[in-house]
Order: structure tokens, then C-alpha cells, then sequence
């Protein structure tokens, strides 16, 4: 303690607390440039983060900005604000803390511009809009630390990519600026401390003690699970009674629709009337924060959630955390199971709960990578383009910008240190003259070369729309639902306008836990009454459908060359035990090929393991190559693990069906003419400033922005098929939108060693794939024969043949 100001010292000894060893070594590394802390949930990082900024606050000499506190999300930035407080207050620090998110009001953000608080707890969005005023220097003036939370949550995605370029920025206005990272889940803590630091500055990793392993385990329930689905319905009598002996249960679930379901069920089987609440991200901004406060006033007995509470807020008396389904991802498991008994040295408490059989053994698998320590993730490729486009306009904004100090000041970031000067011209050219193909458009001619060889906006009164159009979020094109009422009810959510155009009056679905009736579209909002008597449509709301991690795959393949499963509730392992006598299981470094009739059609199982955005990638290159060798398919349904088909013939030669070089052109022309890539397309020119959904007087909606987007990626795709952004679409495609780059790997990996396998029936592994949702239909030559044959017998019944 000999290194805290006294006023602190006292306080830490008034409460009885023992400041923790790395606590002090955060203090200790107070002057250095970049610092990773990787500490347990509990475990004070956010103290351990804010102790250096609070020691050298505290005597009150240090004016204007102190501190930039960044996370991925605006209600752990409030409740950070709220936790901060208290020790500020108690303590009596002369430091003014305060946040500025989407939610802070125009008035409060112009003063705190003007006249900046000591903290300031922010978002990726509204630095990177920070950095874009001309006064951006004066505002900075004397910030010597940025503190950025939950860091492994930004590191995976454009957002942190925006974060980092926007740091880039705000380090040249203010030399000596210390950065630290906090986080409890990081799989490769150097590839994160790469990401953090200033190149070519280090980044030390400051690792504190893990604490004791979590309780976790898979629910106990008699009843076995489904074959097939993603509710687990069959579990909510078993969920109701871990409640009951609980005092605040989290119910982690992967996707919204399926949290609604679940909610709804519970809710019906809720006979002792326990609070229950619900929590997403497509709830009504209000409902979700009354549920927060309800949390933490220990109100509520249980709370269906998603991936909206998976960071660290430190929401009541979490004492139990249940997942819904396989977690797919062993760290975002390790992250949510730390929301349960939140404090240092405390083992947190989780139950795993399979919606299905073969779940079952997704999550057997995940307890074990959880127990060795073992954590996934894919390591991520160099910084994206289309980011670098946005930035290079912000910067713009600012004022006049020299190409040869802003490529220096780019590459000084972590991902995009292995930038190369043509791939930076090549972004800057797009952004001042649109590129080859639209350079005649004076609407994209946004920078103009000045006399001192600096380059500025062409037209001033540009930097409004710029701004305005900061992010790399892609909101899914939503309608707002309110309850009807003459001047407009009250607001419930929102759901994707694509689900929204299938609803005709009276039709009803789940939103916030409630049954509501569609009864029309008045501008722009669905308008509902609430209606408990009808089962529900549910909405197939947006966010992230995860695919299991190829970690988790291999671990489960692993898991399948074992003797026995002492591991596995006997049903589980009776079925694989059933499985390896009438056919073999998948093995590591292997294709395995069932092929099988069944009800007059022939079936064809690729088990490639690869998520299930590569599985459906998969089954719609392999049926197309299934039409070039003749096997006449019909239609096809993916999993995680595996792609099922059908058709007229069977398959003979598995080696020339799995031909890589076949496959990858095939995927060439089949991304070429798709609509996935237009969609993918219409993302990267909104982040590039191609495409403007925010205008002053207006937001374009989903339609009209397809429509400027569509014409845009025809028009480029015809005369410039070489432009910018059509690059950067294609890798954005293959990276993350077909997940090609994972059937890439595993046809490498099982190059000429396919386990081709011929039966006569369908086999115990296959079998709940029949049962899938999902099921997508063949337009081709097999139909044609189809309906020519049964065309045929109808006219000889006839007597017409």
C-alpha cells in the first residue's frame, strides 16, 4: 500500500479490503506504455484498471481529461460510472466522472467537448466521432490513459478495428498516452497485447491469480433430450426447481428467438408465479433497462437472457448460470459462467443444459475444455479495408490530412501494422474520387489535394453526413413495435422488417415474453395488441446464430475414438455405441461419407465438422456439383457437424465430389450472382461511406438501401470489376459470411482420406438430421425429371398416354 495516496489507503483499510497482488503490480506499472491485465471474473480488474488514474487524481491539480475508459457496451460503461462512484465519493476526490454514449444528450456532449470531465467512459463509436471535431486536439489535451474493458470482445470485431485506428489518432495529439487492456477470457493473450500496443511499442501481460475452477456441470434431468431442435423444453420443469433453489439464476441462451421460446414456456410452467424476467437486445430500450434495475435490487428470481448480460456487469446476487444448449464457444462459456457469484476467490456456479442428443456431447466436450483451461478462438487476419476507409474520412473531418504522416500513424496499429502503402493509397484514392468507375460522380469526389500537398473535404458541409454515419455496427433492417393506441402505444421492440413482411392481420408472435396480434403497419412501426389466447409466430429476431468453434469440433472428434463414455449419459453413449457397429463415427483427419436409401430416395452425409455457416456453404457447393456428375439432388439440410442430401442417385465417387479445385471455382460463380454478397456488399460500402443510411433530414430504410446498393454493386461489378470495395466484399464473404476458409481447412485436412461408407438404411448418426428444420429445396434437372414422371403416370391413369 506504501505506493496509494493516503486518502485511498485509508479507505481500502476502513472497508477492510487487502488491495490484490496484481492490483498493486497494475500500480507499479503505472508509467508504462501498454499493459494487458488478464484477471478472473471478480477479481477487481476495473480497480486494478482505474487505481493509477484515481493515485494521480487524487490531489486534485491535474485540469480537463484525465482517463478514457472504453467498452463494447453503454450499460457496462453505466454500470462502471455507477461502481466507480462510490469509492470517488466516499473517498472524496476532487474527479468528475462522466459518460458519453448514443444515449447522452447533444447538450451534455458540446460541453463536455468544451469543458472535458476527469473520466470519461465512452464507446469504439463515440471516440472515433471524438477524434472527428476540429477542437479534438484541445479536448484530449493532458489525457494520459485509455483503460479499455472487456478487450477480447472488441479484438474480435470491426469494432475494436475502429477503436484502435481512432487510439492511433488520439496518441498524436497526446504524447506519452498509456494504454491497458482488461479481460478475464483471452485464448492467445500475445495476439490481444499485439492488438493493444502503439507499434513498435511492447505490451507487457500482467497475469493474476485464476482463483479456484468453476462449479459447472450438465443439468441432471431424467427425461433424455430431443433428437433434434433448440429449445429444450423438455428441461424447463428441472430449470424451474434450480430457481427455487437459487436466489438469482442468469438463463444464458444463443439466439433471441429462442430465449422468447423458452421464456414463454417457463412462464407457463411458472405455477409458484417466481419473478422472471426477460433480456435481448431487440427489447424496447426501457423494458431492458427495468429489468436491469430489477436485478439489481434482487428483485427478479430468474432472468432469460442472451448474449445482452454476457460482459462484465455486475448485475445483483448472481448466484447460478445456466446455459441453454451447447455453448458452441468455450470462451464465451468461460464468460458467461463468470456472471454467477461475482466476487474474488468465489467459484462461480453453472449448469449446461443440451437441446438435443447430440448436444449432449457438444457439451460434455465443452466441460472438459473448460476444466484443462483450454479456451477457442480463430486467430484474426489483418485489419479490414473497408474500417480504413471510414477512418481515413474521419481523419478528414479534423482537417486538413498529409497521406504520408496519416500511413505512418496507421501502421502504428497493431492490426493494421502489415498494411502496405499501395493497399493504403488504394483506400485513400476510393475516398477521394470513388474509384475508377464512379470518379465522374461528383457526390463521391470527397477530398481534394491542396496547394501545401495536404489533402481536405472538397465540401465542408460533407463532415455532418460523415459523422453521422460513424460505426462499423450493421443494424439488421428493424421496425419499431408499439402497442396500438390512437397517438401511438407504448414500445415493446423490434423486430427484423424481413420477419415483419410475412405477418398479416391477426397473426401473433412472442415479443418481451408477451403473445401480441399483428394488426397493421403504420408509419414504419408494427403496430399490436397483446393476445395470450393463440400459440405464437415466433420472430426470427436478429443477432449472432453462433457456429461451434473448430477447437470444440476436433475436441468432439476426439471424443469419438474413445473405447467407451463414461463421460456420457447412457443414452448418449448407447446411441454412438449403436452408430460404430452399423456404420464407423467421424474421425480426426477424416471425411466421413455416409450413403444410404430411404423412402425412394437416395441420401448422401458429409460430416465435415466445419459450423454451421460452412456446412450450409457446403451443401450449396456440393449440390451444385452434385447436378455437374449426375446425381440428381433434390434438396439438402445442415448442422454444425454435418450436411444431409437427397436426390434420385446415389453417389459413387466421393473423391470427385470433395475436389477442392472444383469446389473453390464453383463457390467463385456461385458468390458472383448471389444475394448474400450483395448484402455482404451493402455492409462493407455503408462502413466505407460508399452508402449513406443516415442522412440530416432522414434514415434511409432496409428497401431504399438495397436499392442504392444493389445498383451500385451491378454497376461497379460491370465496368470495374477490380474496384475497392467488390476486394474487399470477397474477402469479407469468404471470411465470415460462408465461413469458406473452415471448408478450406478441413478439405485440407482430409485431402485422399475420405472414409466413404455404402448402407442400406439410414444410419443412428444421421437419423435426427431428418427431423431438422431448415430443409432447402433443389431447383434443378432432378425436379424437372420428377414432375415429366409423375406427369406420365397421370396420364396413363388417364388413359391419355
Amino acid at each position: 500500500m506504501e505506493s496509494v495516496h493516503p486518502l485511498i489507503a485509508d479507505w481500502f483499510t476502513a472497508q477492510e479490503w487487502t488491495i490484490h497482488p496484481h492490483q498493486q503490480d497494475m500500480l507499479a506499472r503505472a508509467d508504462d506504455p501498454a499493459t494487458l491485465l488478464i484477471a478472473p471474473t471478480g477479481g477487481g480488474k476495473t480497480m486494478a484498471g482505474f487505481l493509477p488514474t484515481l493515485n494521480e487524481l487524487a490531489d486534485g491539480i491535474h485540469e480537463g481529461l484525465h482517463t478514457l475508459y472504453v467498452s463494447p457496451l453503454k450499460a457496462l460503461a453505466s454500470d462502471i460510472k455507477r461502481n466507480l462512484r462510490r469509492p470517488v465519493d466516499e473517498i472524496g476526490l476532487p474527479i468528475r466522472i462522466e459518460d458519453r454514449t448514443g444515449d447522452t444528450s447533444a447538450t451534455r456532449k458540446k460541453r463536455q467537448r468544451a469543458d472535458p470531465p476527469h473520466i470519461l467512459l465512452t464507446t469504439p463509436e463515440s471516440l472515433a466521432l471524438l477524434t472527428s471535431y476540429e477542437d479534438a486536439p484541445r479536448m484530449f489535451k493532458g489525457l494520459k490513459r485509455i483503460v479499455i474493458d472487456e478487450i477480447h470482445a472488441l479484438a474480435d470485431s470491426k469494432r475494436g478495428d475502429q477503436l484502435m485506428l481512432a487510439l492511433s489518432a488520439v496518441q498524436n495529439m497526446c504524447d506519452g498516452l498509456r494504454r491497458v487492456g482488461l479481460s478475464a477470457t483471452v485464448e492467445d493473450p500475445a495476439a490481444i497485447a499485439h492488438f493493444l500496443a502503439r507499434h513498435p511499442d511492447s505490451c507487457d501481460i500482467v497475469l493474476a491469480d485464476p482463483g479456484p475452477d468453476p462449479d459447472i456441470s450438465m443439468l441432471n434431468i431424467a427425461e433424455p433430450p430431443p433428437w433434434a431442435g433448440g429449445g429444450a423444453a423438455y428441461a424447463i420443469p428441472a430449470v424451474l426447481e434450480q430457481i427455487k433453489q437459487h436466489k438469482t439464476t442468469l438463463i444464458f441462451h444463443n439466439t433471441r428467438a429462442q430465449a422468447e421460446i423458452f421464456f414463454h414456456n417457463l412462464w407457463l410452467a411458472n405455477e409458484d408465479s417466481l419473478p422472471i424476467g426477460i433480456h435481448h437486445g431487440s427489447l424496447d430500450k426501457v423494458q431492458r433497462e427495468r429489468v436491469e434495475a430489477a436485478m439489481v435490487r434482487g428483485d427478479l428470481a430468474a432472468i432469460v437472457c442472451t448474449g445482452s448480460l454476457d460482459l462484465g456487469i455486475d448485475w445483483g446476487d448472481v448466484d447460478l448460470v445456466i446455459q441453454i444448449g451447447a455453448p458452441k464457444n468455450v470462451k464465451r462459456l468461460v464468460q458467461r459462467i463468470g456472471r454467477a457469484n461475482h466476487r474474488y476467490n468465489a467459484p462461480s456456479k453453472a449448469l449446461l443444459v443440451p437441446a438435443n442428443r447430440f448436444e449432449v456431447v457438444e457439451c460434455v466436450a465443452a466441460l472438459q475444455a473448460v476444466k484443462e483451461h483450454e479456451l477457442d478462438g480463430d486467430p484474426r487476419g489483418p485489419g479490414p479495408l473497408d474500417v480504413l476507409c471510414q477512418h481515413i474520412l474521419i481523419r478528414a473531418c479534423a482537417g486538413p490530412i498529409d497521406p504520408d504522416a496519416l500511413y505512418q500513424e496507421i501502421k502504428s496499429v497493431g492490426a493494421y501494422s502489415m498494411v502496405t502503402r499501395a493497399q493504403f493509397e488504394d483506400c485513400f484514392d476510393f475516398c477521394a474520387t470513388g474509384g475508377y468507375a464512379l470518379r465522374a460522380y461528383d457526390k463521391w469526389k470527397r477530398l481534394q489535394e491542396r496547394n501545401d500537398g495536404t489533402w481536405a473535404l472538397r465540401d465542408p458541409r460533407a463532415a455532418q453526413r460523415i459523422r453521422m454515419n460513424i460505426g462499423t455496427i450493421q443494424d439488421t433492417d428493424t421496425l419499431k413495435v408499439r402497442l396500438q393506441k390512437s397517438r401511438g402505444g407504448k414500445p415493446l421492440g423490434e423486430i427484423e422488417e424481413g420477419f415483419a413482411s410475412t405477418l398479416t392481420q391477426g397473426d401473433t408472435f412472442l415479443i418481451g415474453g408477451q403473445i401480441v396480434r399483428y394488426e397493421g403497419l403504420r408509419e414504419m412501426t408494427v403496430e399490436v395488441t397483446r393476445r395470450a389466447d393463440k400459440k405464437p409466430k415466433v420472430a426470427t429476431f436478429g443477432g449472432t446464430k453462433f457456429a461451434t468453434s473448430t477447437q470444440l469440433s476436433q475436441r468432439i472428434l476426439r471424443m469419438f475414438q474413445q473405447d467407451d463414455w463414461p463421460d456420457l449419459p447412457a443414452c448418449t453413449a448407447d446411441w454412438l455405441t449403436l452408430q460404430r457397429g452399423v456404420s464407423i463415427l467421424p474421425r480426426p483427419g477424416r471425411l466421413l461419407i455416409e450413403s444410404f436409401p430411404h423412402e425412394h430416395r437416395n441420401h448422401t452425409v458429409v460430416y465435415g465438422f466445419a459450423g454451421r455457416n460452412a456446412q450450409q456453404t457446403l451443401g450449396l457447393l456440393l449440390s451444385k456439383r452434385m447436378e455437374e456428375l449426375g446425381y440428381d439432388p433434390l434438396g439438402f439440410v445442415a448442422t454444425d457437424h454435418a450436411t444431409l442430401f437427397w436426390g434420385l442417385r446415389a453417389v459413387t465417387d466421393p473423391d470427385a465430389l470433395m475436389d477442392p479445385d472444383m469446389m473453390e471455382q464453383g463457390l467463385e460463380q456461385w458468390l458472383a450472382g448471389n444475394a448474400l454478397i450483395k448484402r455482404t456488399f451493402r455492409a462493407s460500402a455503408t462502413i466505407a461511406g460508399l452508402i449513406e443510411r443516415n442522412l440530416p433530414s432522414q434514415r434511409k430504410n432496409g428497401r431504399q438501401a438495397t436499392f442504392s446498393s444493389d445498383i451500385l454493386y451491378e454497376t461497379l461489378h460491370k465496368y470495374d470489376p477490380e474496384h475497392l470495395l467488390l476486394r474487399i466484399t470477397k474477402q469479407e464473404a469468404l471470411r465470415g459470411l460462408v465461413d469458406f476458409g473452415r471448408i478450406r481447412l478441413m478439405l485440407e485436412q482430409t485431402r485422399g482420406r475420405i472414409d466413404f461408407i455404402t448402407l442400406k438404411r439410414v444410419t443412428p448418426l444421421a437419423a435426427p438430421m431428418f427431423l431438422e428444420m431448415g430443409r432447402i429445396p433443389i431447383k434443378g434437372a432432378a425436379e424437372e425429371r420428377l414432375l415429366a414422371a409423375e406427369t406420365a403416370a397421370l396420364m396413363s391413369a388417364a388413359g391419355l398416354a
